[in-house]
């Protein structure tokens, strides 16, 4: 049986991927924490917001925009877009616009996989994570693809395209996505709306339980697949 950890190539990339998931998390705490001390310009999240809105209705949609272009080019983490949209726009419309972003950026993502075809998307993930993907889903189906979604620190951006080239339906993939990393993005903006307020503890208290979830959805990551399979299963057979 495969199991999650095999979607990297070796050992040492399964422990490097999990070290960046930490410490993209403890960044987030750290610039929660110390933003507002080292940045007095970002202290005052109101003339921020208002240097933002002068660009008027379209600053959510380029907010969305840089959303969309994280998920297909991955210059910078997801979370950290979030930990901003939190801290501009609010937990609420920050999580919204996030999520916009997130479900128009992975249906281009696997769009654009099966148009180009797999020598496009082994550009963007290995050939031999590709084959272990595929095993991987030919054994869970859509219980992996949720499983690296819900786990933050995942390579979830690289797993879209990998989806493309399954038979999967692009409005599925877009379902599965959305509802696996909606709890980290909620947390995340959470966590910048918290530091937009200038509350340094429940920032901490929100980027904590990020890390935790992170943290433990990898060493768990064994049951939960195997949770997830049997729940696929007994809904596939309904």
């Amino acid at each position: 049986m495969v199991s999650v950890p095999d979607l990297f190539e070796s050992r040492r990339d399964r422990w490097r991927t999990l070290a960046l998931a930490v410490v993209v998390v403890a960044l987030l705490a750290l610039v929660g924490t110390t933003l507002v001390d080292r940045f007095p310009f970002l202290a005052n999240p109101t003339a921020l917001r208002a240097w933002l809105l002068e660009f008027g209705t379209l600053a959510p949609l380029a907010f969305v925009g840089v959303q969309i272009a994280q998920v297909l080019v991955a210059p910078i983490p997801g979370q950290a877009l979030g930990f901003a949209s939190g801290y501009l726009f609010g937990a609420l419309w920050g999580t919204v616009y996030s999520m916009v972003g997130i479900v128009l950026g992975t249906a281009l993502a696997v769009s654009l996989a099966r148009f180009l075809g797999r020598p496009y998307v082994e550009r963007v993930v290995t050939a031999d994570a590709l084959s272990v993907f595929d095993d991987a889903m030919e054994t869970h189906g859509l219980a992996v693809l949720f499983l690296v979604f819900l786990v933050p620190g995942l390579p979830d951006d690289a797993i879209c395209f990998a989806a493309g080239l399954t038979d999967i339906p692009v409005r599925r993939v877009v379902v599965v996505a959305a509802v696996g990393r909606l709890p980290g993005f909620l947390l995340v903006n959470l966590a910048g709306a918290a530091a937009a307020d200038g509350n340094a503890e429940l920032t901490a208290v929100f980027v904590g339980a990020l890390l935790a979830a992170s943290v433990l959805g990898y060493l768990y990551r064994d049951r939960l697949m195997g949770a997830l399979g049997s729940l696929t299963e007994r809904t596939a057979g309904r």
